[in-house]
């Protein structure tokens, strides 16, 4: 299964994460969250309808599914608002989602500030090491970004799907939308 996900990998490089796990090869499958929800709301396939993303019943794996969804189809601050419904605040994945949305938002230094956190919170993230990577080349800091590559590298990410993006971007001058 991982030589296919490394094989998937170098064929279709675009096929990148958004602020999704390591292992999130494929963009998420548009649902009602982004078809027919407003305002943050996520769809909870139990009650069929969409709710507020602070509803208690909805669990974070579910909100984690919403956000990735939600930032995929470029909807920033409706992804924001489902994050801050998360209920730890301070884990290094959500600190990664924050940076991730924030960079594609346009805030790019506070995007960095979150990367950063989160890396302080897990200096093993290897996706939060690869999007403040990827934020380094669209900003021109090759050299940082290629720390960022090596750190990966380091930690255990070589041929990870945060390893392959960055190497990516540092090759190409262009980042991952998704």
């Amino acid at each position: 299964m991982r030589t296919l996900i490394l094989i998937a990998a170098l064929l279709f490089p675009m096929a990148a994460f958004a602020a999704g796990s390591s292992s999130d090869t494929t963009p998420p499958k548009p649902t009602q969250t982004t078809k027919s929800c407003k305002d943050g709301q996520v769809w909870d396939k139990r009650t069929k309808t969409c709710v507020d993303a602070k509803e208690s019943r909805l669990d974070d794996d579910t909100r984690y599914g919403a956000v990735r969804e939600l930032a995929y189809a470029g909807k920033y601050e409706d992804a924001l608002y489902v994050l801050a419904a998360m209920s730890d605040q301070s884990e290094s994945r959500v600190l990664t989602y924050y940076g991730f949305i924030n960079r594609k938002a346009g805030r790019t230094e506070l995007g960095m500030q979150y990367y950063q956190a989160a890396l302080k919170a897990d200096p093993d993230n290897l996706l939060a090491r690869s999007y403040m990577g990827q934020g380094l080349v669209a900003s021109g800091n090759i050299e940082a970004a290629r720390v960022q590559l090596a750190e990966i590298r380091a930690r255990g990410g070589k041929s990870s799907w945060p390893e392959l993006s960055l190497r990516k971007a540092l090759q190409t001058g262009k980042t991952y939308n998704y």
